[in-house]
């Protein structure tokens, strides 16, 4: 798949999404197969950008390319701006969020409200296009609701302004999460532009994956929630696609070493005391389809200390080990362990 001068290694993109793909989540998925990585999206508004949280999501320090951020915002000039400032700080794409649909981004004019005011979109486009000189692209939703799907006009101006790749979320704004993605408004889309196009979506297995490209024709897949405490979807997709079959399930050694690396990067980046809060939630992910997952998430989230935390991991998978060799955290394909001598665990 390529953007702009950038061919990237595979057409599995990891979903930029606000609180989880920071630095410490988007290497894990990089290393396990994710071939382009988009930040968690930053504000447009340059003079929020002193404060810790903003100054993370700028932080790519070792990241290698292409790296792509992600940019949010309703005011032409300001997301220009923006813009500009990010690649100052070493963005090699600029994404623009138009596909957010969660209250406090759309109340401010931003994310999918802005779909509602095409002519809006098209000045905002060609502003940022026109303020930086690598490849933008764009994500967004297939319309405001579903009496105003608009996705193929939007795509349209996209590429009249030069967006260089567009990613499409298969629900409009008024349906957020709900309901089933609509994959023919994609295939739509792709049919009536010559920009590569990302479905996503409810994208959350490899069989899915090539479903879905193969039904809407689309050029990538974006890969978001189905992510979460499975980054290994992304070696799993692209072993499916090339082979038609999963690859063997991870070891628990293999899981153990990259949890805890994880668990580390998490600490180091954030610090102790928000590293500790942040690991709570993947580490819940994690769990959540193995055995006594439950029991030891309680427990988890009670602990206030870095080292408690890598020693309870530590602890888990070592249980886990005693009777596993290898365990699949996605909901597909295999259960979620199996016993060493074959038999399914329970």
């Amino acid at each position: 798949m390529q953007i702009g001068p950038y061919n990237l290694p595979n057409s599995l993109i990891l979903a930029p999404m606000a609180g989880v793909t920071d630095r410490p989540f988007r290497r894990l998925c990089r290393d396990l197969g994710a071939g382009l990585l988009v930040s968690e999206m930053v504000t447009s508004d340059t003079r929020l950008w002193n404060s810790r949280k903003s100054r993370q999501r700028l932080d790519h320090s070792g990241e290698p390319g292409p790296i792509s951020v992600q940019i949010a915002g309703g005011e032409p000039a300001m997301l220009a701006e923006a813009a500009r400032a990010n690649v100052e700080h070493g963005a090699q794409i600029i994404d623009i969020n138009m596909g957010c649909p969660a209250k406090k981004v759309c109340k401010r004019a931003a994310g999918s409200a802005l779909l509602a005011d095409p002519d809006l979109v098209a000045r905002i486009l060609d502003a940022v296009t026109q303020a930086v000189n690598v490849p933008v692209t764009l994500k967004i939703r297939t319309g405001p609701d579903r009496d105003q799907r608009n996705a193929i006009d939007i795509a349209r101006i996209a590429e009249t302004a030069g967006i260089q790749a567009l990613a499409i979320h298969g629900r409009t704004r008024a349906d957020k999460f709900n309901g089933d993605a609509e994959y023919a408004t994609i295939k739509q889309v792709v049919d009536a532009v010559n920009i590569p196009i990302m479905a996503n979506g409810d994208v959350d297995s490899p069989e899915k994956a090539k479903r879905v490209l193969e039904s809407t024709g689309a050029d990538g897949i974006m890969i978001g929630r189905a992510a979460q405490g499975n980054p290994w979807i992304f070696r799993d997709t692209l072993y499916y696609l090339e082979h038609g079959s999963l690859p063997a399930a991870p070891l628990v050694t293999e899981v153990h070493d990259c949890v805890q690396q994880h668990l580390y990067e998490l600490h180091d980046f954030y610090g102790e005391f928000m590293g500790v809060r942040i690991a709570r939630k993947h580490l819940g992910w994690y769990t959540q389809n193995l055995p006594n997952g439950e029991d030891f998430r309680r427990g988890f989230n009670t602990l206030e200390n870095a080292t408690d935390q890598r020693v309870a991991i530590e602890q888990f998978f070592q249980q886990i080990s005693a009777t596993t060799d290898r365990v699949r955290f996605g909901r597909y394909g295999e259960v979620s362990a199996r016993k060493k001598n074959g038999a399914l665990a329970a």
